[in-house]
């Protein structure tokens, strides 16, 4: 299942979290990140149980996307514990997103 992540419910969702969640920053109008968005999905699946996953739209939340400190989208945060794990930036391949998913398990 992919969250959709707001302002509202980031601290429940994401800060408080029992396990660890991938938050996707993201914006409608941008191109990578709209490729980005099927390995998201994936992602989603695979990891159903073990991580959440979801997505901000860095428009709609610009609050939570500066206090992570979003220059660049897309830009991927694992949280666990309420604490940033492990951050990538830009278009990976899933495998890159994956082994960082791996390592904070």
């Amino acid at each position: 299942m992919e969250y959709k992540f707001t302002a509202e419910n980031f601290e429940a969702e994401v800060l408080k979290s029992e396990i660890p969640v991938l938050v996707d920053f993201f914006a409608t109008w941008c191109g990578p990140c709209k490729m980005m968005s099927p390995v998201i999905a994936e992602l989603a699946e695979e990891y159903d149980g073990k991580v959440k996953v979801g997505k901000i739209d860095t428009d709609e939340n610009p609050e939570i996307a500066a206090q992570f400190g979003v220059m660049s989208i897309p830009n991927f945060v694992i949280i666990k514990d309420g604490k940033v794990a492990a951050n990538v930036v830009g278009a990976v391949p899933k495998t890159v997103l994956a082994g960082k998913l791996d390592e904070v398990l």
